[in-house]
């Protein structure tokens, strides 16, 4: 496959906005690219394909020299986006007829040219390719498509071109590297399916639905379980002859940031659970875990002072016993004994919440905030593991969010079908500034909570309402207010304003409420210091 064809694939993507047409189009290259450049681009959209040898300073660099420097400057402060600029104000080198490369050769010459050759490679490139190929290819080799497809979605139409089940790509996917010849050939019944038992691969999570009136009104307490939806990150541990792993939710390798889990992981089992930071038996606030998120080397200091452990709530496998079919009261029992026998390290049960009754669940979830618990998760008795979020079977039951409101201070261009609009808000709330008046402080950022109406109504408003630029960001005039909710707040020593958000998210817009008239920072540290001292 020609790079122009990802190009024009990439192209659809990013301007079509429903789910299933984008189905259609992933499911369409599919069938029509050939190996090995249908699984470049597979892995490229998945995030999995890792090119480190362009940074994106070299193009820009190529790019400068190829145009006016002011004039340059001026196009990347309008446009905002780099590879975007660099496409559209690339001037090619007269006479280049050589044809566009394909992905497996882009991959393949970026691993294997000299540093100093780069830029020459690089140029010729973009000499071939015209706006949409110069601004695929840009993205590729810096990373960062952005087109509104996230792995799930790709895997999803894999899947379904081959009709087979999602979760079977899933089981194989993190025993496979790009460009997945032994993949495609499975799913074109031209080989065996990809063998990863004994392989510490990603198993897909089983979900929860929120639970909402409807469901609580026809809850059976005897048919159900409850235990604490802790306010950590969801995490799967992988431990199997073939090694140890820590996956996220989203089915990201996070070994490296806690080698203590990582290590007291000597048993060979699939386990779902919860990463907390940990302190002489007391779960610390998220922002405490925040610390120890995205990191590859953690200190000795850090993980000192930020000790982290796994509350489990599930076993996959034990052994190579596949567990997943149980009802899941079967699997607590097996979890139980199994955890009684290995007394992991770091490591301790979610405990079950007995209730009698919907009334009785109710109080104790009212108890939530008191003891900084995020609220319940509740579980039907016979319900097996299955991928995804299967409603009735699991529910999530959140403590009512917090709220303040804030005034708009910036916004920012979003991703895929949003690139068009500025759908991603910085708000903040009023403080002493010293001197005899107020200033306002940034306290968070949102991009979700409002309709694509108001998303309309918001953009037009940021853009007739701009006093300064940088770069993708918009300064806004200090009017308009915002009604934000969120899960919970707490202290932090990394933001100007000294607190933090969790799942910050835009309840309304205030346009009847004069900027003035918003929540003070007193408001939100208020809350803080009441949540503590409960």
């Amino acid at each position: 496959m020609s790079l122009p064809a990802f190009a024009a694939l990439l192209e659809r993507l990013a301007f079509t906005p429903g789910r299933n047409a984008k189905l259609a189009l992933l499911r369409q290259w599919f069938a029509t690219q050939p190996d090995p450049d249908r699984g470049v681009g597979l892995a490229a959209l998945t995030g999995e394909l890792s090119l480190s040898a362009a940074k994106p300073a070299l193009v820009r660099e190529l790019a400068a020299s190829r145009s006016d420097p002011v004039l340059f400057d001026l196009s990347y402060d309008y446009v905002g986006d780099l590879a975007e600029t660099v496409a559209l104000i690339w001037v090619p080198r007269a006479g280049v007829n050589a044809p566009p490369p394909s992905l497996a050769e882009v991959v393949e010459a970026l691993e294997t040219t000299a540093k100093a050759e780069l830029p020459l490679l690089i140029a010729g490139w973009l000499d071939t390719l015209d706006a949409n190929g110069r601004l695929a290819l840009i993205k590729l080799v810096t990373g960062g498509l952005r087109v509104g497809i996230s792995a799930r979605l790709a895997k999803t139409a894999l899947a379904e071109w081959a009709a087979v089940d999602v979760g079977a790509v899933e089981e194989v996917w993190h025993g496979l590297t790009a460009p997945y010849l032994d993949l495609f050939a499975w799913l074109e019944k031209r080989g065996p399916q990809p063998d990863a038992r004994d392989l510490p691969v990603f198993r897909p999570l089983m979900l929860a639905h929120p639970l909402e009136e409807p469901d609580l009104a026809a809850l059976d307490p005897a048919a159900h379980r409850a235990e604490w939806k802790w306010d950590g990150i969801r995490v799967q541990l992988s431990a199997t002859g073939g090694g140890r792993r820590i996956w996220s939710r989203g089915a990201e390798d996070i070994s490296s940031g806690f080698p203590e889990i990582t290590a007291a992981m000597d048993f060979r089992a699939v386990l779902d659970g919860e990463l907390l930071v940990v302190r002489d038996g007391e779960v610390a606030p998220f922002a405490d875990l925040q610390q120890r998120l995205n990191r590859k080397i953690v200190s000795a200091k850090m993980q000192a002072a930020h000790p982290v452990g796994v509350r489990l709530y599930d076993i996959l496998f034990e052994g190579e016993e596949d567990l997943r079919a149980l009802p899941f009261d079967e699997r607590r029992a097996r979890l139980e004994a199994w955890f009684e026998r290995t007394k992991p390290a770091r490591m301790d049960l979610s405990a079950q919440i007995a209730f009698a009754s919907v009334d009785q669940l109710s109080a104790i979830r009212d108890g939530a905030r008191a003891a900084a618990i995020e609220g319940l998760m509740i579980k039907r008795a016979d319900s097996p593991y299955v991928a995804g979020r299967t409603k009735g079977l699991w529910w999530k039951w959140k403590r009512a969010p917090l709220g303040v409101d804030a005034v708009l201070m910036y916004a920012q261009r979003g991703h895929g079908k949003r690139s068009s609009y500025y759908s991603d808000y910085t708000f903040g709330l009023w403080r002493p500034d010293g001197q005899g008046g107020e200033e306002l402080v940034p306290i968070g950022k949102a991009y979700s909570g409002y309709t694509d109406q108001e998303l309309l109504w918001l953009d037009r408003w940021i853009r007739n309402h701009t006093t300064s630029r940088f770069g993708p960001v918009r300064e806004v005039e200090k009017g308009l207010v915002l009604e934000v909710i969120f899960d919970a707040a707490q202290r932090s020593g990394r933001h100007k304003s000294g607190v933090a958000l969790r799942f910050p998210r835009i309840a309304r817009i205030r346009a009847d409420k004069p900027a003035e008239e918003a929540d003070r920072l007193a408001t939100l540290e208020a809350m803080i210091a009441g949540a503590e001292e409960g």
